[in-house]
C-alpha cells in the first residue's frame, strides 16, 4: 500500500497486482507487473536538497531554530512579530493587534512558565555580564528546570536561585566563577547565593567537583597580565608543592596565588603581594604566609 496524501492505492486496477512502485524522476505510481500509470503529477513531499552521507544529511536537515533550554517553552511556541504589514485594511489592522496581545498573554500564562521566564532571563543577563559560555548557561538553565520541577524555588527569591544554579553549573564545569563575582555582578548578598547554591546541591544530590589551585593560576595570570613563562613556572610550583604535601588543608586559591607570586619573582616581574590579593581578593597576610611555607619547602623549585 502507497499513501500519497488522500491516496490510498493497494492494488492495480488494472491487473490486481499489489507491486506498485513510485519513479520520483517522473513523478508518477506504476505497476510493475502491466506498466500501468495510476497517478501522475504526484507532489514530492520530501525535501528539495539531496545528501549522500548521514553527516552531509544532518547538516542540511532545516526544522526552524533549534530548542533552547533558555526559554520556557523551549524555543517551541509561535512568535508573532509587532511590526505592521501594510496594504490592511483599520478593521484588519486591529484584529492583527488583538491577536498579537493575546497570544502573547497565552504563551506565558501559567505560574510555572513565569517563573522560568522571569528566572532564565536573569540567567542569560548575569552570563553575558561574565562572559559565560553557552554550555554553561544551558547547564544553568537545565538546574533550574529541576529545582522547579522539584519544588524547590518555593519561598526563596526566583533572582538569587537563578545567580546559585549559574555558580552550580560553573563548578559543574570545572570554570573558575568566584560567589563575589556573581555577587557584584547581580547585586545578590553573597551569603544568600551561598545559601541556595548549599541547598540546591544537598537536595538536588548534585556532584561537585573541588576547585583545583591550578585552575586558577591561569585566572590570576589573566588578570594581573603576566606572560606564559610565568605561568608554566608557576605550574612547575604548584606540582612541587602538591608532592611535599604543602597543598593539604590550604584554601586552593591562597595556594595559587603564592605559586604566581613565586614564579613573578623568579621570572624577574615585579608585581606586590598588595596586586596579587586585590586581584585574587584575598589578604595579604594569607598570600605571605602560602608564600614563607613554599619558600621554606620548595628551594629547588626556585632556583629554576
Amino acid at each position: 500500500m502507497i499513501e500519497q496524501r488522500s491516496i490510498l492505492i493497494e492494488r492495480c486496477p488494472e491487473c490486481g497486482e499489489s507491486v506498485i512502485v513510485k519513479d520520483s524522476n517522473s513523478a508518477e505510481l506504476v505497476c510493475t507487473n502491466c506498466g500501468f500509470v495510476l497517478t501522475a503529477h504526484m507532489t514530492d513531499l520530501g525535501p528539495e536538497w539531496r545528501a549522500f552521507t548521514p553527516a552531509e544529511r544532518e547538516t542540511k536537515v532545516r526544522v526552524g531554530s533549534p530548542q533552547t533550554f533558555m526559554l520556557h517553552d523551549k524555543g517551541l511556541s509561535t512568535k508573532i512579530d509587532w511590526r505592521d504589514i501594510g496594504g490592511f485594511a483599520p478593521e484588519k489592522r486591529a484584529q492583527f493587534h488583538r491577536i498579537r496581545r493575546w497570544q502573547q498573554r497565552i504563551r506565558v500564562s501559567s505560574s510555572t512558565e513565569k517563573n522560568l521566564a522571569r528566572a532564565l532571563s536573569e540567567i542569560s543577563r548575569i552570563s553575558d555580564m561574565l562572559n559565560l559560555p553557552k554550555n554553561i548557561v544551558e547547564t544553568s538553565a537545565i538546574n533550574y528546570r529541576k529545582a522547579v520541577n522539584e519544588g524547590l524555588i518555593r519561598g526563596r527569591s526566583i533572582k538569587s536561585v537563578a545567580i546559585a544554579v549559574t555558580y552550580l553549573a560553573c563548578r559543574q564545569n570545572k570554570l573558575v566563577r568566584t560567589i563575589s563575582e556573581l555577587s557584584e555582578a547581580s547585586g545578590i548578598n553573597k551569603k544568600e547565593i551561598a545559601s541556595n547554591y548549599r541547598f540546591l546541591v544537598r537536595k538536588m544530590k548534585f556532584f561537585v567537583p573541588p576547585v583545583r589551585p591550578n585552575q586558577h593560576i591561569t585566572k590570576i595570570s589573566n588578570k594581573i597580565g603576566l606572560d606564559g613563562l610565568t605561568e608554566g613556572v608557576a605550574h612547575k610550583i604548584l606540582r612541587a608543592a602538591k608532592k611535599q604535601r604543602l597543598t593539604s588543608g590550604r584554601g586552593a586559591k591562597s595556594i595559587a596565588t603564592a605559586a604566581v607570586y613565586i614564579a613573578s619573582k623568579v621570572t624577574g616581574e615585579n608585581i606586590t603581594q598588595r596586586e596579587f590579593a586585590e586581584v585574587a581578593d584575598l589578604t595579604e597576610v594569607t598570600i605571605r604566609n602560602r608564600y614563607r611555607e613554599m619558600m621554606r619547602c620548595l628551594s629547588i623549585v626556585i632556583s629554576l
